[in-house]
Order: C-alpha cells, then sequence, then structure tokens
C-alpha cells in the first residue's frame, strides 16, 4: 500500500471518530493504534516461538525476557497470546482484552502506551461504542514490514503528526522539520567524513536533543544506510512533548534501535544524557521560545558549574532559548583527542546578532568564534517551516575542521535556494529540491568564495572578522565659561571630569587598532575627546545579510517621471470620462 493510500485510509478512522470526539483529538485515537498495529504486524511472524519460549522458561523457573527478546529478533516483544485479529472474535469483551493485550509488551513498549494515555481513550471509545469498529478498522490494514518498509511508516507518522498538529491548531513546527531540510543538514555533516563512513562495521552514535517525532533521526540513519549498508548509527534523543516521544520511541523500537537512549523531559532543565559525548548531533530547537519556566535550573548550573556545566559561556535573555541548546550540543562534543564531533543545529536570525559587546548572545557567539568551533552558516529561504516563514540559519559546528577550514568561517547564502510547492502546508510554501541540496552541498565542500550572476553565495571569513571592540567616548563637562571642568580628588585629580549627556560608543574592528581608529573618525569631529579604556568590552556579531547585500541603483528620474505622467494621465482620462 502506497504512503498516500495508507495515509488517507488512517484518516478515515477520523470518519468514525467525528461527533464523539473533537477534530483536535483524532490524534489521540488514530497515533497509537497506528503504532500498535505496525508493532502487531512486526511481531506475528515470531509470535508462536515466542509464546513457546515462555511457557519453557517458566517451568525451568527461569526469568524469560532476554530469551524472548532474542526469539522475536526485535528490541521488544509480546506475551498475549491475542493479536488484533484475534482481538475481533470477542466483541463484548474488547476493551478488556486489548487492555490486556497492550499490557503483555515488554517495558519499553509499554512506556510508548502510557506517554500516549491509551488507556483512557480505551474507555472513552467503549463509551462512545466506538471501539470495536476503531479496532476493526486497524486489525484490517496490513503494517508488516514488507509491505510498509521503515522509511515509508517512519514518513506515514510524520504525515498524520502534522496533520493533527495542524487541527489541534498547535505549530506543527514544534513537531516537524520539513523532510528536505534534514536531508540537507545530514548531507553538510557527513560530507567531509565520507571515508571514515565507508569503512565496513563502522560504529557511529547520533543524538537530537530536541528529536520530536525522530525525523533527524531517521534521516540520518537511511542517508548512512545509503552510504554503507554495513554501518551501524546508535542513536540518541530526548524529546519533551509526551506524544512525539512516544511516536519517535516507537519509529526507533520499529527500527531496532535500543529505545532505552530515547529519554522523556526537558533538555535544558534536565539532561537525560549526562557525561555522554556523541559523534553527530541534530537539532531544530524551537524558535524564539522564553525559558523562563526553567531559569531557576538553568542558572543554578551556569553559577555553580560555570564552564564545566553546559552554559559556562554565557546565558542568552530569557525570551529566546535557542542559544541554550546551541551550548548543549557543544558541552556533548567528543574531545577533539577522541575523535571529535560535527553538529548541524537550524536557528532563527536573532542568534547571529542580538545583543551588543558583554551580552549573554555576544558571550556564546565569542566563545564558538574565538574557539574556532563554528565551520558554517547557511541562510535558508523564508517560509521553509510550517509554523513559521521567517528566515532560518543553519550552523555547522565542529571541534575537528579540516585544515583548510581552521580559523575560518564560511557563510552561504541559499536564499534563493527553493521551488514553490504546489500546495502550501501551514506557512511552508517553498522547498529544497534534490538538485538545491545537492547545489548546496557542493558549495560547502568546495570551501570557496562563489558570485553567480552578479550575486554572491558563498563568502570566507577569519574568525576575528566577527569581533570588535566597543570603546567608550568620554567628553568634557565644561563650565559656563566653556572651560573643561577638572576634577579635585581620588584618580581623576586634575583630569577633564566626564560630561554624561556627551558620552558615546563606537565599535571597532578586531583586525583594527584602536588608537588608529580613533584619531581618525572621532578626533577630527571632537578634538577633546578621550577613550575610558576601563569600559571597552569586546563583542562578536554574524550580520549575515550585510555581507551579501548587492547594492541595486535606483532607476533613472526620467523614467520614474514619466511612468508618474503616465498614471496621472490615465487618472485625468477616468475622471474626465466620470464627469461626462
Amino acid at each position: 500500500m502506497s504512503e498516500p493510500n495508507l495515509s488517507s485510509f488512517i484518516w478515515s478512522v477520523a470518519d468514525l471518530l467525528r461527533g464523539d470526539y473533537k477534530q483536535s483529538e483524532y490524534g489521540k485515537v488514530i497515533l497509537p493504534f497506528t503504532v500498535l498495529r505496525r508493532l502487531d504486524c512486526v511481531l506475528e511472524a515470531t509470535k508462536p516461538a515466542v509464546l513457546a519460549e515462555k511457557a519453557a522458561r517458566e517451568k525451568a523457573r527461569l526469568n524469560p525476557e532476554p530469551f524472548l527478546l532474542k526469539k522475536s529478533g526485535q528490541h521488544f516483544f509480546n506475551t498475549s497470546p491475542l493479536d488484533l485479529k484475534k482481538l475481533m472474535g470477542d466483541q463484548h469483551n474488547i476493551g478488556e482484552n486489548l487492555r490486556a493485550y497492550v499490557q503483555d509488551f515488554s517495558p519499553s513498549v509499554r512506556d510508548i502506551f502510557e506517554r500516549f494515555e491509551f488507556h483512557a481513550q480505551i474507555d472513552r471509545l467503549s463509551k462512545a461504542g466506538l471501539l470495536y469498529l476503531v479496532t476493526e478498522k486497524f486489525a484490517n490494514i496490513d503494517l508488516h514490514p514488507n509491505v510498509v518498509n521503515n522509511a515509508q511508516m517512519g514518513s506515514v507518522f510524520e504525515e498524520l503528526i502534522r496533520k493533527f498538529a495542524e487541527l489541534s491548531n498547535e505549530t506543527a513546527g514544534e513537531h516537524f522539520t520539513p523532510r528536505e531540510v534534514i536531508r540537507l543538514m545530514v548531507n553538510l555533516l557527513f560530507i567531509e567524513d565520507d571515508d571514515a563512513l565507508g569503512k565496513p562495521m563502522i560504529v557511529r552514535h547520533l543524538y537530537d536533543p530536541t528529536a520530536g517525532t525522530g525525523g533527524m533521526l531517521s534521516v540520518a540513519g537511511e542517508h548512512l544506510a545509503e552510504l554503507n549498508p554495513k554501518a551501524r548509527l546508535v542513536m540518541y534523543g530526548q524529546e519533551l512533548n509526551p506524544e512525539s516521544y512516544a511516536i519517535c520511541k516507537a519509529d526507533m523500537l520499529i527500527k531496532g534501535q535500543d529505545v532505552a537512549n530515547i529519554v522523556f523531559g526537558n533538555t535544558l532543565s534536565a539532561d537525560g544524557h549526562p557525561g555522554k559525548h556523541f559523534d553527530y548531533m541534530l537539532s531544530n530547537p524551537p524558535f524564539g521560545v522564553e525559558w523562563k519556566k526553567i531559569e531557576k535550573e538553568v542558572r543554578r548550573e551556569a553559577e555553580q558549574q560555570g564552564f564545566n556545566g553546559r552554559f559556562g559561556p554565557g546565558l542568552p535573555r530569557v525570551s529566546d532559548g535557542s542559544l541554550l541548546f546551541l551550548l548543549h550540543l557543544v558541552s556533548k562534543m567528543r574531545p577533539e583527542k577522541d575523535g571529535g564531533s560535527r553538529f548541524g543545529i537550524v536557528l532563527n536570525g536573532s542568534p547571529l546578532f542580538t545583543g551588543g559587546a558583554g551580552s549573554g548572545e555576544s558571550e556564546i557567539r565569542r566563545y564558538m568564534l574565538e574557539n574556532d568551533l563554528v565551520e558554517a552558516i547557511i541562510g535558508l529561504p523564508t517560509d521553509m517551516f510550517y509554523n513559521t516563514g521567517i528566515s532560518t540559519y543553519v550552523w555547522i559546528v565542529s571541534n575537528r575542521k579540516p585544515a583548510q577550514r581552521k580559523g575560518k568561517v564560511q557563510l552561504i547564502d541559499a536564499s534563493s535556494f527553493f521551488q514553490k510547492m504546489r500546495k502550501s502546508l501551514g506557512s511552508k510554501r517553498k522547498e529544497l529540491s534534490p538538485e538545491h541540496i545537492e547545489d548546496i552541498t557542493r558549495i560547502f565542500g568546495a570551501f570557496k568564495k562563489l558570485t553567480r550572476a552578479g550575486v554572491p553565495i558563498s563568502r570566507i571569513f577569519k574568525n576575528e572578522d566577527f569581533g570588535y571592540r566597543t570603546i567608550t567616548v568620554e567628553r568634557p563637562e565644561r563650565d559656563d565659561k566653556g572651560r573643561p571642568v577638572l576634577g579635585t580628588k581620588g584618580k581623576g585629580k586634575g583630569k577633564p571630569v566626564a560630561d554624561a549627556n556627551l558620552r558615546d560608543t563606537e565599535n571597532v574592528p578586531l583586525s583594527e587598532d584602536v588608537e588608529t581608529y580613533f584619531q581618525r573618525e572621532v578626533v577630527p569631529h571632537a578634538p577633546d575627546a578621550w577613550i575610558d579604556h576601563e569600559k571597552t568590552k569586546v563583542g562578536y556579531e554574524i550580520p549575515f545579510n550585510r555581507h551579501f547585500y548587492v547594492f541595486k541603483p535606483p532607476r533613472p528620474l526620467a523614467e520614474i517621471d514619466a511612468e508618474l505622467k503616465g498614471v496621472t494621465d490615465r487618472i485625468l482620462t477616468m475622471i474626465g470620462g466620470l464627469s461626462k
């Protein structure tokens, strides 16, 4: 069965729910039933062997669990003699039997259904007289891996989640990163390691701290399997939304991953993988979301642990926590001596430039650039995500840069690389084609300056090009006669007193000598000015758009005049026609 057909079949279950459930609640039934049917089909072939093994081991008074996992050939099992087809045979006890069936899964699977609050839905469907009908619908669809492979099943999950998120007026983007954006990120992440990843039996660890429904982990897994079928990617994640967590866990389970690596909870306030480091990481954290709820825990860690914790470099303003995720990922990088790490994170524009010298944001940028961690930043087109039309940027971060990239940052403006979608999905109106993904990957891999049709696409900068010193320029207070007022005590005795109303600041690029800049830019306009060196601060910002701005001269005045005259003449003709 093809993906669209499968989605529309599952969607048809919604017709049964209409009236008894609000549209925004359909997902609470359809998602867990889809997972249940998938697991049902996956275990079908090994079920008799598992039941026989259970009986034999219990007879010998042994804990059957490890043996059952071996027999099922999966990371999970079910010890109930029932399955969804058999449940159909006893219409009157369907609720009780369904509950017992779910209860007989191994603990990791039971956790998934608990997060879905599945037992509450069984009660509710039962009261509405719908439980048998809904169960029957799912029992009659074949979700066996031979019919629907893992990649298709993953796409179906994602499609359903997006639909339900839209219906419940949630931002689908919170749980869902467009497939093609993930593909681009995975390409950029793996491109410099293609040789290493091609070796037989290689094992790599991948982590997503905002795993959602597991889309990033899945696409990375598919990509590596294409590159090297013998390679193994061990996946780790953490997710805050119970339903997304349940789906991610179910998806990983089906794909043969150890679901103990997928942790529930808030990554920033309760790290689910403390002390662990990973080869690769991917993340699309929520954009512009405040972190007030967890402020106490985050500040405590920053103050008590400093650089031994995750937030040593600084804390951004409470209104946007995305840079906290950046710091979290940096803390999860393998030390360079152990092979190092690379990660990709999607951020909005504000982490590039918000906050002046000395602010939390600037200090975080300073840490990233002075430690030579930023490989590249790629500007994506607007309208790429389901929940926002704003500009987004992919940061590629690494502590094992190839020699030619050391001390440098590549900026790529890919905002013109898109095709319009036939049908908008939420705020998403544009998508990257496979050709666009390949093109951006090539530009990144080439690591060269590039201009096309007079428009800059790729630019290379030194890390310090983004740094500046904010100097405080003072001018003297003057008395009634216009003479500078001199200090009478302490350090300032005999020196001019600064006039706070005339105080100003200047940003001097790190690459330029402060005194030279001051003599050239300030002294000609204010010969009595001086620098208060004690107030000097170092700042970093990445003015992405400024580096790709192309000046377009305005049209000639005569052309504009002619156009205005044409419009005026038309209006006069129309007025003349009205007055006849």
